[in-house]
């Protein structure tokens, strides 16, 4: 991998990483294409890392198929190289001992209850950036608290690389696509329109009502999560994109993040809506 990158690089030519673990689906492929349009080259790297499961959290039935996986790209026909190294290449000692962590913004929303998620998943893709030295790395914004932490992990680490955020892509109803959709029943499918509903509502309220009470928008988020009768909660938050801390009232100029989580039998899904504060 090491070596490629290096060539491409004498020949002046840019790189596109689009960082995942695998089990491809449609969002997965609007990242390479916008890879793609980012740069001249595109590398794929296709890695379950162990280290951003929590104790609950069984790393061994993440779904695997990396020869379907590696039929999806070539049949899109954009990815140049597939990256994908085994734990050993990666984490080369039984004890990890080498860290990154950004501290702070892994606190709330999907870090309170996923400890060291987020530590893994900084160490993970510093490790990614190390290895292809890519000029670009492409993530979708459904998962916009890890975007916004590896964006700041890459600036002050001082990596050269650019984050690119591409829109969460969605079905028809607007449930936004995840490879946890498929342990969904199909009325916990039809009921899971909840998340995409509430943060909808909350750019609603934000950008066309006005409403700057942080508190209020929230209560207006829960009463949509409540219809769920499958669902169960776990957080609606607001927070400051710059620190992902919550906020009690909105500022002009603020962009904040509107984000939501409910379990659905074992399924935890999530949905978020980025809002510039007008």
């Amino acid at each position: 991998m090491r070596d490629w990158t290096l060539s491409k690089a004498l020949k002046g030519e840019s790189i596109a990483l689009v960082p995942t673990m695998g089990a491809l689906h449609p969002g997965h492929l609007a990242l390479v294409e916008k890879a793609a349009q980012s740069a001249d080259r595109v590398v794929v790297s296709i890695f379950v890392n162990p280290t951003q499961f929590g104790p609950s959290e069984d790393f061994g039935a993440y779904p695997r198929n990396l020869d379907e996986d590696l039929a999806k790209l070539a049949k899109q026909g954009l990815t140049n190289v597939v990256f994908a190294p085994d734990v050993k290449q990666i984490y080369p000692y039984e004890d990890n001992f080498s860290w990154v962590e950004v501290a702070h913004m892994g606190d709330h929303l999907c870090g309170a209850s996923r400890e060291g998620h987020f530590r893994g998943v900084t160490t993970v893709v510093s490790r990614l950036f190390a290895v292809v030295r890519p000029n670009y790395a492409v993530f979708g914004l459904k998962d916009a608290q890890q975007f916004f932490i590896l964006r700041r992990m890459t600036r002050e680490m001082g990596f050269d690389t650019q984050l690119v955020g591409v829109e969460t892509v969605r079905d028809e109803d607007g449930l936004a696509l995840s490879s946890r959709n498929r342990y969904l029943t199909p009325h916990e499918r039809e009921q899971a329109t909840v998340l995409s509903r509430s943060v909808a509502l909350a750019r609603d309220l934000i950008e066309h009502q006005g409403e700057r009470n942080a508190l209020s928008i929230i209560s207006s988020m829960e009463s949509i999560i409540g219809e769920a009768s499958e669902g169960r909660q776990d957080y609606v938050s607001i927070v400051d994109t710059q620190d992902l801390q919550p906020v009690a009232s909105l500022e002009a100029g603020q962009t904040v993040l509107a984000a939501v989580a409910v379990y659905f039998g074992k399924a935890r899904l999530i949905d978020n809506a980025i809002v510039e504060v007008k």
